[in-house]
Order: structure tokens, then sequence, then C-alpha cells
């Protein structure tokens, strides 16, 4: 949830059950790049997908908004903050007086 992105994905699926393209259109943004959301947000257990068959015999994947609650602390908050500077390749250090303009 650290990232604005699962936040509108979130606010949308509050509003009820919807296909994967549908949000995609919703949210202005890709099917890969909502895909990668969605299943962040699936394995925190925060949304659930399901395959459904269209008449035409086409596989649909919708998504929903799993019952959840969440409470932060000050533990909690530095966590997700490191993982999320971890999956960025930033490690959140400023540089000291030690460096060099040239070294960064």
């Amino acid at each position: 949830m650290a990232n604005p992105l699962r936040l509108r994905v979130i606010a949308e699926l509050a509003q009820g059950r919807v296909h994967v393209s549908e949000l995609a259109r919703r949210l202005g943004i890709s099917r890969p790049l909502l895909y990668m959301h969605l299943d962040r947000l699936e394995k925190a257990g925060i949304v659930t997908g399901h395959l459904e068959l269209s008449e035409d015999g086409k596989a649909m994947k919708y998504f929903e908004l799993a019952p959840f609650e969440v409470r932060l602390n000050a533990e909690i908050v530095t966590a997700a903050l490191r993982a999320s500077d971890q999956e960025s390749g930033q490690t959140g250090e400023q540089p000291d007086d030690h460096t060099k303009e040239s070294d960064l």
C-alpha cells in the first residue's frame, strides 16, 4: 500500500468487483503495470482475483477487495520504507561531509 497507485486500485475496487481491463482503463495504466500492483495487493491479502468464463468462452479475470484492516506503528512504517528503498535500489542514506561531489 506504500504506492499511490495501489491506493487508487483500492479506491476503485471499493466500488465493487471489476474486470482487469476495465480497471486498467479507469486508472489510465497498462495491464502489465496493473497486474504487478494487483499481485502485490493479492499477496498482502488486500484483494482477491477470480477467473471466470465469458459467454464466448474467454477467461476473464476479476478483482475485488478482501476484508482488511491496516494498523500502523513506527516499526511497520520503517520496515515498509526500507523495503520500498530496497526495491528501488535506494539506500536511504545521505552523503556525509567527506563525500566529494564527483562521488555522487
